[in-house]
């Protein structure tokens, strides 16, 4: 994974945008301090996400994309980090609940473009040994992410926290869309196309 941009950009993107835009971690705080709403708020959004990708899910389903799935990831990176700053700033439940339906939605198109390119690029002898450090990004990102998000917001509060966490969603979407030309070029999800593309980067 590391002699391809393509794939290690895919891999690492997830784990960095995931692990400082964990805003869901700190629902609990909202919810209560924040919003006022007991535990009927809190139910409401932890569900929000869920929602947001269910909802996406079927709409890619019966609408698939077919051309720019790299700028398509990154746009849908920027738009997670951008309304995990919208939910730590927000005071009212219906703009919260928005903000994170739409970072549910948004981070399914990303999974689904990221699980295609690292399927499809992956020459098929390697494909398990790819798929086995992509699913140990995922954990950790996961992990790591509410551990971060819980840390910080011991230190700033959880509104400094998210707000903070969102940004840095924003800041690694624009720094791996640099650092990686071959990720956000990618076009079609095809192996034809984006084995081309990696031929192509090296």
């Amino acid at each position: 994974m590391s002699r391809s941009p393509l794939l290690l950009g895919a891999a690492s993107l997830d784990l960095f945008a995931v692990l400082l835009g964990g805003a869901v971690a700190l629902t609990p705080i909202f919810a209560n301090e924040i919003l006022h709403t007991g535990p009927r708020g809190l139910g409401m959004l932890r569900a929000a996400p869920a929602a947001g990708s269910v909802v996406m899910s079927l709409f890619m389903a019966r609408f698939p994309f077919r051309r720019h799935a790299g700028v398509r990831l990154f746009i849908c990176v920027a738009i997670f980090g951008a309304v995990t700053v919208v939910f730590g700033y927000s005071t009212s439940l219906a703009l919260s609940l928005g903000a994170l339906f739409v970072a549910g939605a948004a981070d399914s198109i990303s999974v689904v473009i990221r699980g295609s390119l690292l399927q499809l690029a992956t020459p098929p002898e390697m494909r398990g040994r790819v798929s086995a450090v992509n699913a140990l990004f995922i954990g950790a990102s996961n992990e790591l992410g509410e551990f971060e998000s819980g840390l910080t917001a011991q230190w700033w509060g959880a509104v400094r926290a998210t707000v903070l966490g969102g940004m840095g969603a924003l800041a690694v979407a624009g720094l791996w869309s640099m650092a990686f030309p071959s990720l956000r070029r990618a076009d079609e999800l095809t192996a034809e196309a984006l084995r081309s593309k990696m031929q192509q980067a090296d």
